[in-house]
């Protein structure tokens, strides 16, 4: 794994796609407590406007908690780790996936978090995620008790992440949902571009190195690199954060000629 991600040139074509949470956004002690600032808004709308609409959020998030943290912005998103995704042109696609897989889940993973302060269940709908951020002494618990649900059903797919276990129907993952977004307009035909900064990301990062794109893993303060497809790392979200203005910087001239238009443009994120 390098360091320093490149910038393109002015005449490169890339199609960028963005983890939300640990990689656009620091991680919050839950996930309800997570704000995103007018400023970095308005840096994704300019990236989105360079790259010719090609920039689309990846998260485990549900495309409605995307679209409440980034408004007034509606970008290209896929959710729940490519379950759910949306088009640029506003077209809403679900892989479905038995219902019958998450809900017997929801009662028994109820009960183990009420036995156990601290720790809290989220659930998306389509997933449930288990958090032990606010009770890391239950790590070791919840893992084994992610990989006993798991061989006890071959249709459920457990994620390990930051501090968080989820339990979703196999089917879908976020390479996935990058490779289907590269299929369509305006992604096809670009080099893809993909920041994320865990295990949930690994798929993502895979399907970007088979295709010549970038990966780029946000380390989040990690003293050293864990083992990891991506190709490139930044220590920091505030690192990515100065990496995207440099792309904007590097793409936008033949875009925004004026200073006038850049400020009007972060104006309406003000």
């Amino acid at each position: 794994m390098e360091s320093s991600p490149p910038l393109p040139a002015p005449s490169e074509r890339w199609a960028i796609f963005l983890d939300l949470d640990g990689t656009l956004v620091g991680i919050a002690a839950t996930p309800q407590a997570v704000q995103i600032e007018p400023e970095l808004l308005a840096l994704l709308e300019r990236l989105r406007q360079c790259c010719g609409g090609a920039l689309a959020v990846v998260s485990g998030r549900a495309l409605a908690d995307i679209d409440r943290l980034l408004t007034p912005l509606r970008l290209p998103a896929a959710g729940l780790h490519g379950r759910e995704r949306r088009r640029a042109d506003g077209t809403l696609l679900d892989s479905g996936g038995p219902e019958a897989i998450i809900a017997p889940l929801r009662p028994l993973l109820a009960a183990y978090v009420e036995a156990r302060p601290g720790l809290l269940l989220e659930d998306k709908g389509g997933s449930l995620a288990l958090h032990y951020r606010l009770a890391p002494t239950y790590a070791a618990s919840v893992c084994r008790l992610a990989r006993r649900l798991a061989g006890e059903e071959r249709l459920l797919r457990v994620i390990f992440g930051r501090k968080v276990v989820e339990f979703q129907p196999r089917g879908s993952d976020k390479g996935a949902a990058i490779a289907a977004f590269l299929a369509e307009p305006p992604f096809a035909g670009r080099r893809p571009v993909y920041a994320g900064d865990d295990a949930t990301d690994e798929d993502g990062f895979a399907v970007v190195n088979r295709l010549g794109g970038l990966s780029i893993k946000v380390l989040n303060g990690e003293r050293r690199a864990p083992a990891s497809a991506a190709q490139f790392q930044l220590r920091s979200v505030t690192a990515l954060h100065r990496w995207l203005a440099a792309i904007d910087r590097a793409l936008a001239p033949a875009l925004l000629p004026t200073r006038e238009g850049t400020a009007a443009l972060d104006d309406a994120f003000s």
